[in-house]
């Protein structure tokens, strides 16, 4: 007996893909992010923010690393407003003040703080995925972060993905979460997920300088610099090089040892 392919009865079932929107700097982090979402079948969605950073040289970074997933095409929202309304919180990311060197742990790098950055770039991402009817927003926060950053602890995204059930209902899909994968993991595991991933790493940017080449002496450089040099990232892959390139490529060990 032939089926009818007109009969909708015998028609295939098709299942729509699970849509993912990730946001994306361009660092390490949430590059690793991309991929480790993509890996798991995800449709991933990045969006990029322009908020008036010191520099915005990691968008660059963020597009590159999009182009390599199945369509992922980089959104980039601006928000001008950001450097002018802040100026007075004296952020280093936002204001000629300097960037703090050294490593993350040391309270010098409060200065890089950019007050409620993730509640508003992460609303902006959840109404993206709300009108996409995607089934999560990722961000690529990590245990390393809560120390410094208020908007990257465990307790406020627990709260943020409570308001946004509550305040989605009805609307996109009924499924919508936040998905912070990283937030439990050090700097170390996710360099290491990145190996493992084939990440690009050469072409993600962290540093805050924004020179030609990464500074290796602020706290995203010296953190890069440690992690990407750990025993998690050789337990992955014992010949990995890191294929950066540093203006100081020494000076985190110094850090380190002064700990």
């Amino acid at each position: 007996m032939t089926l009818d392919v007109n009969d909708p009865l015998n028609r295939p079932i098709e299942i729509p893909p699970r849509l993912a929107v990730v946001v994306i700097s361009g660092g390490l982090d949430s590059s690793t992010l991309l991929h480790h979402v993509a890996a798991q079948g995800y449709e991933v969605n990045p969006i990029s923010f322009d908020y008036g950073q010191r520099h915005n040289k990691e968008l660059k970074f963020a597009a590159h690393q999009a182009s390599l997933t199945e369509g992922g095409d980089l959104r980039i929202v601006d928000l001008p407003f950001a450097r002018d309304l802040f100026a007075d919180s004296g952020s280093s990311l936002i204001t000629k003040e300097d960037v703090p060197e050294g490593h993350y742990a040391e309270d010098s790098m409060k200065a890089t703080v950019v007050p409620n950055r993730n509640m508003i770039m992460t609303s902006i991402a959840i109404g993206y995925a709300v009108s996409i009817k995607a089934d999560q927003v990722a961000l690529g926060v990590h245990a390393g972060d809560h120390f410094i950053y208020p908007d990257c602890r465990p307790e406020f995204f627990n709260a943020l993905n409570m308001a946004t059930i509550y305040g989605n209902a009805g609307f996109g899909s009924a499924a919508l979460t936040l998905n912070t994968p990283f937030i439990n993991w050090t700097k170390n595991q996710i360099a290491a997920r990145a190996v493992a991933l084939g990440v690009d790493i050469k072409n993600t940017w962290s540093c805050y300088k924004g020179g030609r080449k990464h500074c290796g002496k602020c706290g995203t450089c010296v953190e890069r610099l440690e992690a990407l040099n750990s025993q998690e990232v050789k337990d992955v892959d014992p010949n990995f090089v890191d294929p950066t390139q540093y203006e100081d490529s020494e000076y985190w060990k110094e850090v380190l040892d002064e700990a």
